[in-house]
């Protein structure tokens, strides 16, 4: 049987009837600060994993390398 909407949303309205649409806001704000999966699961009273599935369907996490300024000097050396 094919869903018609997709999982994020569904996941979204599913954690709202839970927790209410203020824990709903204050879960994204606390994905975007980086919060720990632990601290957010204890919140909540549920795993990590749960916190881990929420996060991966409600966002993306975007890891950035920034080579640092003195070594990028001393590769441009010759």
């Amino acid at each position: 049987m094919a869903r018609t909407e997709p999982n994020r949303k569904r996941m979204a309205r599913h954690f709202i009837h839970a927790y209410g649409k203020e824990a709903f806001l204050a879960l994204l704000v606390k994905f975007e600060r980086n919060d720990s999966g632990q601290v957010i699961a204890d919140d909540l009273g549920v795993t990590r994993e749960r916190v881990r599935q929420w996060r991966n369907a409600f966002g993306a996490t975007i890891s950035v390398y920034q080579v640092h300024p003195d070594a990028a000097a001393l590769a441009r050396k010759s």
